[in-house]
């Protein structure tokens, strides 16, 4: 008689769009640091949600933009940068969408552009 066991596998989260993270932290070098964390700590983790997200990322918000698509937006740097990301927690892909000061954030382009 043979026994069927199921396995779940979980694999760590694929960041699309490296370049880009690397390219804001040369164009803002204080958030820098921030970005290369971010990227760090992400590729290693499995996160199945916002809620998960959220034990590494407190202040984690996900976002509806204009087109209905749903984003995730993340302080960075101290609050002094937000990072946009669309993350597929069903196929552990994170895109990286934009990369803005506060104040470029606060302006709400961002929400009509994607």
């Amino acid at each position: 008689m043979h026994k069927c066991r199921a396995w779940i596998h979980f694999v760590s989260i694929r960041i699309v769009a490296k370049p880009f993270l690397r390219q804001a932290a040369a164009r803002y070098p204080e958030a820098g640091p921030w970005l290369r964390a971010f990227e760090k700590i992400a590729s290693a983790s499995k996160w199945t949600n916002v809620v998960d997200l959220r034990a590494q990322y407190p202040h984690a918000d996900a976002v509806v933009a204009a087109s209905g698509r749903s984003v995730v937006v993340l302080n960075a740097a101290g609050n002094k940068y937000r990072l946009i990301v669309a993350i597929h927690f069903n196929r552990q892909v994170i895109f990286a969408l934009r990369f803005l000061t506060h104040a470029e954030y606060s302006k709400n382009a961002w929400k009509r552009e994607l």
